[in-house]
């Protein structure tokens, strides 16, 4: 069988390309374990993960076919909700490049990731209820953080798909790059992390994934380890050297 997710690793980073064109990149089974493979890796051996799409598609949806045979206690068992839920919480930033068609659970795995860019051919959007399920897959929890609680209800309700110009007016996506210029992109941003200290990386992710309940103190908490870190010294040290 084809391999549903192709994998380039580098030493700082993964590339994930979602690769099953004949059904438009369909999240099903294989893809969901083949994901939940990267994630183990990506826990044990934090690198920056880069998620796209081949053919011109990011993710059309789930697996259609596959959903249609689920039963009640497939959908307890939160199939795709683990598997996004994993890859929001890797402890460094993951980067959703998004050409074409990102729908349903497509969708719902680009609002896992930390930063999105698209391409100008870019539709994403929840269109569940009109096949008789909701998006639940992260969608009624993070789409409202990303874009407000108007604007989400809007889209999950209505079905709306949003094109490429209104998804970056409502800030689902921060940019647009044209479609050969889309994965340099995301690799430039991969870059710019890079350049910083990995720990204080880390550090950040976990205060922007953290409930507003734990604030500040665990920035503080954070920092504090940041503080007593060799890196933090010898970073500042050559800034200071640089400016003498």
């Amino acid at each position: 069988m084809p391999e549903p997710l192709k994998i380039q690793r580098r030493e700082d980073r993964i590339v994930a390309t979602l690769s099953r064109p004949e059904v438009r990149n369909a999240i099903d089974q294989d893809t969901i374990d083949r994901l939940h493979e990267l994630c183990g890796e990506l826990e044990r051996e934090p690198r920056t993960l880069i998620l796209t799409g081949s053919d011109g598609v990011f993710a059309s949806g789930a697996d259609i076919a596959q959903l249609r045979e689920r039963r009640a206690a497939d959908a307890r068992r939160g199939i795709n909700t683990r598997a996004f839920t994993r890859v929001r919480n890797l402890p460094m930033p993951v980067i959703a490049a998004i050409d074409g068609y990102a729908l349903g659970g497509g969708a719902e795995l680009a609002y896992a990731a930390d930063i999105r860019i698209g391409s100008p051919s870019l539709k994403i959007g929840n269109p569940e209820t009109g096949l008789g399920i909701i998006a639940a897959a992260g969608a009624t929890w993070r789409l409202p953080e990303i874009v407000g609680e108007a604007r989400a209800a809007e889209l999950l309700l209505t079905g709306r798909i949003l094109d490429a110009d209104t998804a970056v007016e409502w800030g689902l996506v921060s940019s647009l790059f044209e479609p050969g210029d889309l994965l340099p992109a995301a690799h430039a941003i991969a870059d710019r992390i890079s350049r910083n200290d990995p720990l204080a990386t880390r550090h950040t992710k976990t205060a922007l994934l953290a409930p507003r309940a734990a604030h500040p103190e665990i920035e503080l908490e954070l920092q504090a380890q940041l503080f007593e870190s060799p890196e933090k010294d010898r970073r500042m040290t050559a800034f200071l050297e640089r400016k003498r």
